[in-house]
C-alpha cells in the first residue's frame, strides 16, 4: 500500500533526478565564472536615471536546482522573466541598466539582507536576523521558502552558513553595484531617479490580497508617496495611460526593499517601482516570450524616454 508520505518521497526523488539531468546541460564552471550582477552602461551617461531589474536573473546554480523538491519549470515561477530585455533600451537613452544574473528563488535582492524563516533551517539563526517580517511570514524572505504559487522549494532544511554564503556572494555584490551607480549618478547630476523594474502574474496569487482577481496592466509603487516626488509618479502614470494602458498606484504592490531603502527624495534620490502584467508580453504557463513582447518593448522605449526627461527636469531644478 502506497502511503501519502511514501508517495511524496517518491515524487521528491523523481524531481531531484529530473533536475539533475536538466542541469547537466549547464556548465557549472561557466556559471561560477559569470558575475552576480551586470551593469550595462551607456556610451555616455546623459540622464540622471538608473534602471534596475533585480528579479529577471536566470543563472540557476546547479546544486540549488538539484536539491529543490520542485521540477525546474515550477522553480522558475518566481522570475520576473525577460524584464531586463523589456528595459534594454535604457542605455540607448543614456541611462545605466543594472540587472541581477541570479534568480530570486535562490536569493532575493529585493529584501533586507537577512529576512529569514527559522523553520527553514536546521540550526539556530543569529539574533540579528529579521524573522518576523510580513515577507518572511509569507514564505518570501531573502531566502524564499516558496515560489510564487505557494509551493515549497526545499526537500530538506538548510544551514545558516548556506544562507550567508548566498547573501555574501550574490546579494551583496548586487547592492554594491547598484549603490555605486546611484551614488555616481547623483554626484554627477545632483539628483538621481531609480526605476526598479518588475513583472507580476496577471492574476493575484493564493498568498496575495487580490487572490484570484485579474490585474491592471501596470502598477506604480512609490511606497505611498514617500520614495519619490509626486510629480515623478504622476508623469509616469500619464505616460503609460497615453500609451493605452490601465495603471494603478501602490496596489497590490507599493514598493519593496529596494524602493524603500534607496528612495530618499529629500536627499535627491528618488525611487519608483514598476510592475508589468506578464500577460502583456509572455506566456505565463510556459515562461516564454509571447506575441505582445515586441510591441511592449517598443512602447517601453517611449516610456523610458519620458522618465529620462522627468529626471533631467529634476536635475535642472
Amino acid at each position: 500500500m502506497v502511503t501519502e508520505k511514501s508517495q511524496l518521497a517518491d515524487d521528491i526523488r523523481q524531481n531531484l533526478a529530473m533536475n539533475c539531468r536538466m542541469m547537466t546541460a549547464l556548465s557549472e564552471v561557466a556559471l561560477q565564472a559569470r558575475p552576480a550582477v551586470d551593469v550595462i552602461m551607456p556610451t555616455e551617461q546623459t540622464l540622471p536615471a538608473v534602471f534596475a531589474s533585480p528579479h529577471s536573473g536566470t543563472d540557476y546554480p546547479p546544486e540549488f536546482v538539484a536539491l529543490s523538491r520542485l521540477q525546474f519549470p515550477a522553480l522558475r515561477r518566481s522570475e520576473d522573466s525577460f524584464v531586463d530585455e523589456l528595459f534594454a533600451s535604457a542605455p540607448d537613452f543614456g541611462a545605466p541598466l543594472v540587472r541581477a544574473r541570479f534568480p530570486r528563488a535562490f536569493v532575493d535582492p529585493n529584501r533586507e539582507p537577512f529576512e529569514l524563516d527559522p523553520a527553514m533551517f536546521e540550526d539556530e539563526l543569529p539574533a540579528f536576523v529579521n524573522t518576523g517580517s510580513p515577507r518572511v511570514a509569507a514564505g518570501l524572505g531573502t531566502i524564499a521558502k516558496v515560489v510564487s504559487n505557494g509551493e515549497e522549494i526545499y526537500a530538506r532544511p538548510l544551514r545558516f552558513t548556506e544562507a550567508k554564503r548566498r547573501i555574501d556572494t550574490y546579494y551583496r555584490p548586487y547592492h554594491d553595484a547598484l549603490r555605486q551607480v546611484l551614488t555616481a549618478t547623483r554626484t554627477r547630476f545632483g539628483c538621481c531617479l531609480l526605476i526598479d523594474c518588475h513583472s507580476m502574474p496577471s492574476v493575484g496569487g493564493p498568498m496575495e490580497r487580490d487572490a484570484g482577481r485579474a490585474r491592471v496592466d501596470f502598477v506604480l509603487g512609490d511606497c505611498h508617496a514617500t520614495s519619490c516626488d509626486k510629480i515623478i509618479i504622476a508623469r509616469a502614470e500619464r505616460a503609460l495611460r497615453d500609451l493605452g494602458y490601465a495603471v494603478a498606484r501602490n496596489t497590490p504592490y507599493s514598493g519593496g526593499f529596494v524602493t524603500q531603502h534607496y528612495g530618499r527624495p529629500g536627499d535627491g534620490l528618488h525611487a519608483l517601482q514598476i510592475e508589468i502584467n506578464r500577460a502583456l508580453y509572455m506566456d505565463e504557463a510556459t515562461i516564454a516570450r509571447g506575441p505582445g513582447f515586441a510591441a511592449l518593448t517598443e512602447r517601453l522605449r517611449s516610456f523610458v524616454r519620458v522618465l529620462g526627461e522627468v529626471a533631467v527636469e529634476f536635475a535642472r531644478a
